[in-house]
């Protein structure tokens, strides 16, 4: 089995709809694929209704979070949606969206930057307004060439000089919404330094005695040596290890089905969620 258990469609940040995200899914190959958008699960009936016969469909969401003053994102899989403290706590982050992503285009024009925010609204479409999309705006206008060379401290990496920060809930309290909501929790890529700083080990090891259920290991964001020590604190602290491709689109150079997840691990995660069950597909597509 080939498993994906982190990918984005354009309900959040990614340049694929629901249905070409779970249409790629099958062509590439997968067995499985977790549709894992920022604070929103507004792309998985679309989802749901497209999946192709032959590839199973994780319902999720990537929950935005902050740990003394760090930035960082639990994958939350198999909870129920319509639970009322979790669902609350996704529409604070995200009605947060929108006037962060208007304060940043102010910043930029404060450095002479000609970004308007109706063009990072058209870049958004219907998805959750994010720094991604301000990113694109960037790449448009010629100021940087790749929405990754966006994420620097010259720009909108945490602490940058057009960063503004959002409301990011306590990863705590974060554990326990998706615990009671039936979910099951990994923390995305923890170690991708690249994105600016990173929670420290002591950090992990009291998440683990919170009730975090796993880390992401594999990811583009760690490299060989990163994923190494990873492998060995998930092992220390019982955490189930998970791999993930973090697909979205075009709008980022990962590739879907890059890296995966072993069966074993994915079929430990269906065990223990009780919110939602995965979806076969039907032959939608």
């Amino acid at each position: 089995m080939r498993i994906d258990l982190h990918t984005h469609s354009t309900a959040s940040d990614g340049t694929d709809t629901p249905t070409q995200l779970v249409r790629k899914a099958a062509a590439t190959g997968l067995d499985v694929v977790a549709l894992t958008d920022h604070d929103t699960t507004r792309g998985h009936a679309e989802a749901v209704a497209a999946l192709p016969e032959g590839l199973t469909l994780v319902t999720g969401a990537e929950l935005s979070c902050r740990l003394d003053g760090v930035s960082m994102h639990m994958l939350a899989y198999l909870f129920d949606p319509e639970e009322p403290a979790l669902l609350a706590e996704r529409e604070l982050v995200r009605d947060d969206r929108v006037p962060r992503a208007r304060a940043m285009v102010a910043k930029l024009n404060e450095l002479g930057v000609p970004v308007t925010w109706e063009q990072v609204a058209r870049i958004a479409g219907d998805g959750s307004v994010g720094r991604p999309h301000v990113a694109t705006a960037l790449v448009e206008l010629g100021v940087v060439p790749t929405v990754n060379d966006a994420f620097t401290q010259d720009w909108l990496a945490d602490g940058g000089r057009a960063h503004v920060e959002k409301h990011e809930t306590d990863p705590f309290e974060a554990l326990r919404l998706i615990k009671a909501a039936g979910g099951v929790a990994v923390f995305a890529h923890p170690a991708a330094a690249k994105r600016g700083r990173t929670v420290s080990e002591a950090a992990i090891a009291d998440l683990a005695a919170a009730g975090l259920d796993g880390i992401e290991v594999d990811h583009m964001d760690h490299d060989a040596q990163t994923r190494a020590r990873l492998r060995g604190t998930a092992k220390e602290l019982g955490l189930l290890v998970t791999g993930s491709s973090d697909y979205h689109g075009s709008r980022k150079t990962c590739v879907l089905g890059e890296y995966t997840t072993d069966p074993e691990v994915y079929g430990e995660i269906t065990r223990r969620a009780f919110g939602a069950f995965p979806v076969p597909g039907a032959g939608g597509a």
